[in-house]
């Protein structure tokens, strides 16, 4: 049965933890709450019909361990007791995994509620910083994700618990700024009319952008997929893929910058994902930095929040670990995202 209104829940180990995203899964075992996770090779999505299948045979069938808690963090909204994965076609069933696969208890969270709860546990070696600013140790926190798509929350502070914010950030309006702005924006896709964060800040977005220098400058596009733009961009070899690389970090660091005043985020702005610690050699040129600090009249303000790319290659799996061990640290309310045996 679903439980009802449960904000610090106990967790049975031992615990399966997986991070669903759109074109990966990757899981890992708790066997306590002292023992590091137990780690299993990555999970294209495509690779599997069901997600049940991809937990068999990609993670049960290769230990003896028999997990009692699932918590799976998932890419899609969480309704009902059939979730649909945003960019993938896999479907979360939690009452058929407990009949089926011998959970006793499953949670789903937000993919990026996992990625905010990671900001508390990841080790500063896995934080390149960017720019100026000290962390707040009891401040709000944002972390943006681009990705498949453009993941976005907040972590708020409040009587000693870390409240994860999730939310759809990635969809905020964006319009032009500069003079090249000006003359790109005409040229860049729209959904429903209009330009949001995620139709230039994430793996389509880079061929959103390069397509449109291309139009705008009157070029041929030479480059087909985000990993060529992203590949001819750092190596210097395309004029159109660098300048691509750093529109995309400018316009990064603009957004990272407003939600970052939404949030008052003193504790930080965290980049995550793969396609951050890809272009982290163009986070590192002025652009990002400056685009996020130009918010008069709170330029100072901006300055003195720092920023990082998250560099740990399995965050979000650290945060639900995080959790999983002392759920009495974070304020997730799991009402209506909780299914019992």
């Amino acid at each position: 049965m679903q439980t009802g209104n449960e904000t610090n829940p106990s967790i049975a180990f031992p615990v399966l933890i997986g991070d669903i995203g759109g074109t990966n899964a990757r899981f890992a075992i708790l066997v306590d709450a002292y023992a590091a996770p137990k780690e299993f090779p990555v999970i294209p999505t495509a690779s599997y019909k069901t997600i049940d299948e991809a937990i068999q045979r990609g993670v049960l069938d290769k230990t003896s361990v028999q997990p009692r808690t699932a918590i799976l963090a998932i890419a899609g909204p969480i309704k009902e007791d059939e979730v649909d994965l945003t960019n993938a076609p896999w479907i979360v069933k939690p009452r058929q995994m407990i009949a089926e696969m011998g959970f006793r208890d499953v949670i789903l969270i937000n993919d990026f509620e996992a990625q905010a709860m990671a900001t508390t546990s990841v080790e500063s070696k896995y934080l390149e910083k960017i720019g100026g600013g000290e962390v707040r140790q009891a401040a709000s926190r944002v972390v943006l994700g681009p990705g498949t798509g453009l993941g976005v929350a907040g972590l708020v502070h409040a009587r000693h618990t870390w409240y994860p914010v999730p939310g759809e950030g990635g969809h905020m309006d964006v319009g032009p700024r500069s003079d090249r702005d000006f003359e790109l924006f005409p040229h860049y896709e729209r959904i429903g009319g209009r330009i949001s964060g995620e139709q230039l800040i994430c793996g389509r977005g880079l061929m959103n952008i390069y397509r449109a220098i291309c139009k705008a400058d009157g070029r041929d596009a030479r480059a087909a997929s985000p990993a060529e733009v992203t590949a001819a961009g750092l190596d210097g070899m395309d004029p159109v893929a660098v300048e691509t690389l750093e529109l995309f970090c400018t316009y990064l660091g603009r957004l990272a910058g407003d939600l970052a005043l939404v949030f008052m985020a003193r504790g930080g702005v965290y980049l995550s994902g793969g396609i951050a610690q890809i272009v982290l050699p163009v986070l590192r040129h002025p652009g990002f930095r400056q685009a996020f600090e130009d918010k008069a009249p709170h330029g100072e303000i901006m300055r003195q929040i720092p920023s990082f790319v998250v560099t740990h290659p399995l965050a979000a799996l650290s945060g639900m670990a995080a959790y999983a061990r002392t759920p009495v640290l974070f304020g997730l309310a799991t009402e209506g995202r909780r299914w019992k045996a």
